[in-house]
């Protein structure tokens, strides 16, 4: 499965919405992510994409979009 499949899915299970066509939607201003499903989506993808995401060094600003997110996770791989 591919990163991006694995993003959308997290994101899908967290928001109960599709976001394959909404690549740049901003998850935080839309009000899909809070601070909770944030902490939840970095868990999941540490664990399904085997990267190290510390919450400590969580810049809101580059993960805000799932095209970001996609891009994050395929750096930290």
């Amino acid at each position: 499965m591919s990163n991006e499949q694995i993003v959308l899915n997290v994101l899908q299970d967290l928001t109960a919405t599709d976001l394959s066509a909404q690549m740049t939607t901003n998850l935080f201003t839309t009000g899909l992510l809070d601070s909770m499903a944030t902490v939840q989506m970095v868990m999941e993808l540490n664990e399904q994409c085997h990267i190290d995401i510390p919450i400590s060094e969580f810049d809101r600003n580059q993960w805000d979009t799932p095209e970001k997110i996609v891009e994050k996770v395929t750096a930290l791989q």
